[in-house]
């Protein structure tokens, strides 16, 4: 499912129109990447918790030539699935 069927599926679901829907789904990946942007963790009972981590800098090899290369360190984003999530998939 891409962004555009999510908002299909949300304005179909909620009984809303699209524009409606488009407008709650950015609002929500706004407010994410706002939180996540300051450190912070987002948590969603029964479907998940995003957060930051800091993976650290690090030497990796170019596979082409078989060189050392220094990879520097980033934050990245973690998404965990909660219980409710996990049970329905399985």
């Amino acid at each position: 499912m891409n962004k555009t069927e999510l908002i299909d599926a949300m304005a179909a679901d909620a009984g809303i129109t699209k524009a409606a829907a488009k407008k709650a789904l950015e609002s929500f990946l706004g407010s994410v990447e706002g939180t996540l942007k300051k450190g912070g963790r987002v948590s969603l009972v029964g479907f998940g918790s995003w957060s930051v981590s800091k993976r650290s800098a690090r030497e990796g090899r170019n596979p082409q030539t078989g060189k050392t290369i220094k990879i520097a360190a980033k934050n990245v984003v973690k998404f965990k699935a909660g219980a409710e999530l996990a049970g329905a998939v399985n």
